[in-house]
């Protein structure tokens, strides 16, 4: 089994010394909100599971809108320096140190999953099909998942992965570990597999990334009005997820899914 390549491994000595990319990570909560909210079942559910804890530990994350959705939502992690981050903004966590692959839950134990960009940081698609069902074994019938995954029909994904880390690290395009990744058609085929049924697939992060990281880190410096319009134009790029090139535009790729009631 490959080592375990968590992304929050590296996350005390880059995002801490670099400010941790404040303008940038608020755009990235609010599309995967947006995507959350759009996919949400009807009602408030009694348990969720959110399958990191990267969000809350470096910026302002899901958690209030996750604990509008679920009477109780867990988060889990499997490093202890990511867990005291997220606390530090969020006191009120209920946090597991847990590996997804080897969840330490019963059967059936969710009513619903969230799984944003957890699922891509291993080293083995063999790791990443056991994720999904692990998944599909604590989630109950009748649940529903939302999953994100970098999106390998992205260009960039695509020629960033043929590189290896340790030159990404050193030219500071990435901060953390970056692993296998998979394509929309193969991710729905390992989700059928695990048990799932896909109900929906989407795109989305469409703005051309490197670019707008670097900007962000430049606008962050300037007044609050122009980082809000800043932050319009960023999100103005999701439009693009209408288009039937969003699977090459898009940076995840987007998933809800469901585990049949038996």
């Amino acid at each position: 089994m490959a080592k375990n390549k968590s992304v929050l491994k590296i996350l005390p000595e880059t995002y801490q010394s670099q400010g941790m990319q404040k303008l940038w990570r608020a755009h990235s909560d609010s599309v995967n909100k947006a995507l959350v909210v759009r996919w949400q079942p009807v009602g408030q559910m009694d348990t969720l599971l959110k399958t990191d804890l990267f969000d809350e530990a470096v910026g302002g994350g899901l958690s209030p809108l996750l604990s509008s959705l679920a009477k109780r939502v867990i988060y889990i992690d499997s490093a202890l320096e990511v867990h005291e981050m997220a606390k530090d903004r969020y006191s009120r966590l209920q946090t597991i140190g847990a590996d997804v692959r080897h969840l330490p839950f019963a059967n059936g134990t969710f009513n619903g999953i969230v799984s944003n960009s957890t699922l891509d940081h291993f080293e083995s698609p063999d790791d990443l099909f056991g994720s999904l069902q692990e998944l599909f074994r604590v989630l109950r019938p009748g649940g529903q998942m939302i999953l994100t995954l970098d999106n390998l029909s992205n260009p960039m994904i695509f020629l960033r992965n043929c590189l290896p880390f340790p030159f990404l690290k050193r030219l500071k395009v990435v901060p953390y570990y970056v692993g296998v990744t998979l394509r929309a058609n193969r991710l729905e085929r390992l989700l059928r597999e695990s048990g799932f049924e896909v109900v929906e697939m989407d795109a989305i992060l469409h703005c051309p990334r490197v670019l707008a990281v670097t900007i962000a880190h430049w606008v962050e410096h300037t007044s609050p009005r122009t980082q809000k319009s800043f932050l319009r134009i960023l999100t103005a790029f999701e439009r693009l997820s209408c288009l039937p090139t969003r699977f090459l535009t898009g940076y995840f790729v987007a998933v809800k899914a469901t585990k049949r009631s038996r």
